[in-house]
């Protein structure tokens, strides 16, 4: 599938083999070290591609094994909440960085600046998706500058920004050939590259 696809996340190789994230995450790292696969970016933006040993189907006949060794994790690990739901009931405000906020701020045409000061945490997700695109329109932006900037969390502003936007053919990636590349930007349709 990655030799097809080009690339592949934690997320999609769950899908696909019907695991958890732990034996997908182990599994992946298995591919990983085994030359078969190359990891790139960090955290939860990690994703894989084929190496040429894998897109050359240069595999060999006889490769070493990958191990399906638990590397001695316990079955109920000591000192984890039997009730992990209680963890979900407040979970922490996210922080974000209000330096890079100003000046994100500070590069913006006044009128557009004015507009991101005057959105709050209850306007219509209809109201955001405008100022995005008004955003995107000025300037290809990350999603991770689009979240210190309207103070929202990244997975809120892929969630129902960014991928409604794309859907509707208003926003654009700026390296579509790897969509989960970490420097990933978005930007309006027919606006300057």
């Amino acid at each position: 599938m990655v030799r097809e696809a080009g690339a592949l996340n934690n997320g999609t190789y769950r899908e696909l083999t019907k695991v958890d994230t732990l034996t997908a995450s182990q599994s992946l790292r298995r591919l990983r070290d085994a030359g078969l696969l190359a990891q790139k970016g960090q955290g939860s933006a990690t994703y894989y591609v084929p190496t040429e040993r894998l897109v050359d189907k240069g595999l060999s006949s006889n490769p070493p094994p990958l191990s399906s060794e638990s590397d001695g994790l316990l079955s109920k690990p000591p000192g984890l909440l039997s009730n992990p739901a209680s963890l979900l009931s407040n979970p922490p405000e996210p922080v974000f960085d209000e330096a890079r906020r100003r000046e994100l701020l500070n590069g913006l045409p006044g009128e557009l600046a004015a507009k991101v000061g005057a959105i709050g945490q209850r306007h219509p997700p209809e109201d955001v998706r405008a100022l995005v695109l008004s955003l995107c329109q000025f300037r290809p932006w990350r999603t991770e500058e689009l979240s210190d900037l309207l103070r929202r969390r990244p997975e809120t502003i892929r969630q129902h920004y960014l991928r409604p936007l794309m859907r509707e053919g208003r926003l654009t990636m700026t390296n579509p050939q790897e969509p989960n590349d970490p420097q990933q930007a978005y930007r309006a349709v027919g606006a300057r590259p």
